[in-house]
């Protein structure tokens, strides 16, 4: 039996609204992987996508010049933002999916009885990598599936440096010098710097690969050669 931990960014979620023929065309792929690989089962761990960064926007505007304005807050309105996209992908995969969103992934209450688990953010501090690293360590998955809106790592942000190259390979030493090692409620790193550092510590490795190319996706859960960043 394997278990894949997968971070479904809330990029490719809802980008800018809920982006339905993805999902629908991801679930479709993904019960098709459980039905050719009968002793795998998936974790999903749901980002917030535009819903997180839209709410976390408005909480910081209305604010104006109040002076007790919180990086909890904005953490806690991401969060929720994951728990309704999480709680569509559990949905989206019905009768596969019968465990409860998982809200903490360190519970001793989350339950896996069947082929999927989904979960969404657990608490401020860090982003739902975070969650899909803990989820690993406790169900011993040696690997996480980090899907968003990019390709690959860069050595720096190609939209604002040109000469930014792709990167293959990176050790987690060399990650964290590119991402840090603090949290910014909606920071946009291609894996967040707590979950780096927990990463590294328990000895996992994450790919960085774009989420929207489905069939690079089940390249990955497959072992077959695919497009992406291998870290650590």
């Amino acid at each position: 039996m394997k278990i894949s931990v997968l971070s479904l960014g809330g990029s490719i979620i809802a980008p800018e609204g809920v982006d339905s023929e993805f999902l629908s065309e991801f679930v479709k792929s993904m019960r098709i992987y459980l039905a050719d690989n009968p002793d795998d089962r998936l974790i999903f761990v749901s980002g917030g996508g535009a819903p997180a960064r839209n709410y976390q926007k408005a909480y910081r505007e209305a604010s104006g010049e109040n002076p007790d304005i919180s990086a909890d807050a904005q953490d806690w309105l991401g969060i929720r933002a994951t728990h309704l996209n999480g709680e569509l992908v559990r949905a989206l995969f019905g009768s596969l999916a019968p465990d409860a969103l998982v809200l903490n992934p360190t519970s001793e209450e989350v339950k896996f009885t069947g082929r999927v688990l989904v979960a969404g953010g657990w608490k401020p501090g860090f982003s739902t990598d975070t969650d899909a690293v803990y989820l690993a360590k406790r169900f011993g998955a040696d690997t996480v599936i980090n899907l968003s809106n990019i390709k690959k790592v860069y050595t720096d942000d190609p939209r604002k440096n040109p000469d930014a190259k792709p990167i293959d390979t990176i050790s987690w030493a060399d990650f964290r010098k590119i991402v840090g090692d603090d949290w910014v409620p909606g920071k946009n790193a291609p894996f967040d710097p707590v979950a780096s550092r927990l990463a590294q510590e328990s000895g996992i490795r994450v790919i960085c690969a774009d989420g929207r190319n489905i069939t690079n996706t089940v390249a990955i859960l497959t072992g077959k050669e695919f497009d992406g960043t291998v870290i650590g």
